[in-house]
């Protein structure tokens, strides 16, 4: 069964959902918890604070090694392997959490004392009012920081495929690959040969498209002294810088074959991980890349998610890695659709359009490597103002278009 863009759940039913399972998980814990809190002051009996707080700490971590397992399984349904970031992750929002615990359960305790109410039952009383309060910060910190990825149906998952005869074409279709660059001189040879050269033992018939948009370095150089040894190799030119995805639709305008597949020029994707692609395109209309430890500093990664969860709310395009630089798409695609965009609005557009015309859809995982030389542009205010601009007005545009309503 395909998986539709279209046929996704409303966001606020998805998190309802989520956040059901979230608090059935979160009732286990709760009674793990307890009951191990209960037990240590059962078998230490204590008035004492500093060490009440000590039994929490002890008890809580026993709770969050449950809600570990049960909130990546079930809660945010993420079957992929345990990373070490997403360990160091979770030892985070669990340190904020037991944090946060510990001051709810201090200032219970302080309010009990105040009012004269001691004893076993009213230690209880300042320990589930701790948990009540610090359930909503552990949430908010699995959802956003821990598990950020969910694998719900087939769409996501990868496939494992090595061709059966290294000399046997891995598809009979043919490939294009567009390739926007802007002042990459330092990696712009190496990308190209390595894709040239891997593609090579792949596929009998591809053509790589070099979208030099203005730069000021010598990458436009470097690429036309490589096309005229590789025939395969097609360079296109901007005179001044027009932004990537004005570079984008060049390459979508210039291609030539069944298949299209682009990724950044800057050396922070493999090609090789395009053999697993191949075989899921047979089945579906696109294959989405999403990035596997994303290589990027924290501030780009919190411009990201801010960006994913604007985009789900107001198109309601729910993929892993919005704008992940590694996408595999059937040509007639492009071939029917026209692009408005030409910013960093360009991704969101095309899966909105991939939605609104019913095309199926697939992700999987690809690796992020981090960037050797060069500055990324993706995080700079006029990228993140035009974006924003662009949002907006297509939203209205196609509201309109599809509703009649202006």
């Amino acid at each position: 069964m395909k998986v539709m863009l279209s046929a996704q759940r409303p966001l606020w039913i998805e998190r309802a959902l989520q956040f059901i399972r979230f608090s059935l998980v979160g009732g286990l814990n709760t009674c793990i918890d307890v009951l191990a809190f209960n037990c240590l002051v059962y078998l230490f009996p204590t008035g004492d604070t500093n060490l009440l707080l000590l039994f929490n700490t002890l008890a809580y971590l026993l709770g969050a090694t449950n809600s570990f397992y049960g909130n990546k399984m079930w809660t945010f349904s993420e079957k992929t392997p345990i990373t070490r970031q997403q360990v160091v992750h979770f030892m985070l929002v669990t340190a904020l959490g037991i944090l946060c615990n510990d001051l709810f359960l201090w200032q219970a305790t302080r309010l009990l004392t105040s009012l004269s109410l001691d004893g076993f039952v009213w230690t209880n009383v300042a320990k589930v009012s701790a948990i009540a309060g610090s359930f909503s910060v552990s949430y908010i910190g699995m959802q956003l920081g821990v598990f950020t990825h969910k694998d719900t149906s087939k769409a996501g998952k990868a496939t494992a495929f090595r061709p059966r005869n290294p000399n046997r074409p891995i598809t009979t279709a043919s490939l294009s690959v567009v390739l926007p660059a802007y002042n990459e001189e330092a990696v712009i040879e190496q990308t190209i040969t390595t894709i040239v050269s891997t593609l090579s033992m792949w596929l009998p018939d591809f053509e790589v498209i070099v979208v030099n948009d203005g730069s000021k370095d010598r990458t436009s150089q470097i690429v036309a002294r490589l096309a005229t040894h590789q025939p395969r190799i097609r360079i296109i030119n901007h005179t001044t810088n027009q932004g990537y995805g004005a570079a984008l639709v060049t390459g979508f305008e210039s291609f030539q074959k069944d298949l299209v597949f682009f990724m950044d020029a800057d050396g922070q994707f493999d090609i090789h991980d395009l053999l697993t692609f191949f075989p899921l395109i047979e089945e579906y209309d696109a294959v989405l890349g999403y990035r596997i430890d994303r290589q990027d500093t924290w501030m780009r990664k919190l411009n990201a998610w801010g960006w994913k969860q604007l985009v789900r709310s107001v198109f309601n395009i729910r993929v892993r890695d919005v704008d992940c630089a590694f996408k595999l798409y059937r040509a007639e695609f492009f071939q029917t659709h026209r692009l408005e965009t030409r910013g960093a609005m360009i991704n969101t557009e095309i899966l909105y359009k991939l939605a609104r015309s019913g095309y199926s859809y697939t992700e999987v995982g690809v690796r992020h490597l981090p960037r050797r030389s060069g500055r990324s542009t993706g995080a700079k205010p006029t990228v993140i103002l035009q974006a924003l601009q662009e949002l907006f007005a297509c939203a209205k545009k196609w509201f309109w278009e599809e509703t009649g309503i202006e």
